[in-house]
């Protein structure tokens, strides 16, 4: 990944990836965002001639002008997600690793969060690797999609493939005494062979 090989956590690495959790906060929790933004300003020694305008951006196109300045403990959940987000995205990384950004969000914070990650992705060419078990969010960033169960791929294709692979449709096979029993009241009846009827049904 970026010509590095990720389990050696090389700096030159870490520097152009980030990850956000949405069930951990990386923020100080008792500063304002805004110090936590300049911390992460001197850990990435990021130039403040490049750090000033992309901070602004940010913070305009997530609208939290008024939360960078308020203590992280005192920011609703939705409000500390959207912080998070700026904060996490100041070194301008090329590889956004989102592991349930959405959670426990209301669902016009889900929308403002998934229009800014496309929107981002869009202006700065990153890569999104996407964690989520809500498929709105998958529907709204994700080309290409990967399935797991239980640590097995069952899987791998673009999104629209995705609902192809995966119906809402169920194949049952039942035997009956008397195979030319009316069965159309329970779903689609779409082949016989004697006694075993085969339909489908939705749910």
């Amino acid at each position: 990944m970026l010509g590095h090989v990720p389990s050696k956590r090389e700096k030159d690495f870490l520097r152009r990836i980030t990850l956000v959790m949405g069930n951990r906060n990386q923020l100080q929790w008792d500063l304002p965002a805004l110090d936590s933004f300049e911390l992460n300003r001197a850990i990435y020694r990021i130039p403040r001639d490049d750090f000033k305008p992309l901070h602004d951006e940010l913070i305009e196109l997530l609208d939290v002008g008024d939360l960078v300045r308020k203590p992280v403990r005192q920011l609703s959940l939705g409000e500390r997600m959207k912080v998070e987000i700026v904060g996490s995205l100041l070194h301008r990384p090329q590889v956004l690793f989102l592991d349930e950004p959405t959670i426990g969000l209301d669902v016009t914070m889900q929308k403002r969060i998934r229009s800014f990650v496309a929107e981002y992705n869009e202006r700065y060419g990153a890569t999104v690797l996407l964690t989520s078990h809500y498929m709105a969010d998958v529907e709204a960033l994700c080309e290409r999609v990967i399935v797991i169960h239980h640590g097995r791929i069952l899987f791998d294709g673009r999104l629209s493939e995705l609902a192809r692979t995966f119906t809402a449709h169920k194949t049952i096979e039942v035997a009956l005494e008397n195979g030319m029993s009316d069965l159309s009241a329970y779903g689609e009846v779409t082949h016989r062979e004697g006694d075993v009827v085969t339909a489908r049904a939705e749910g």
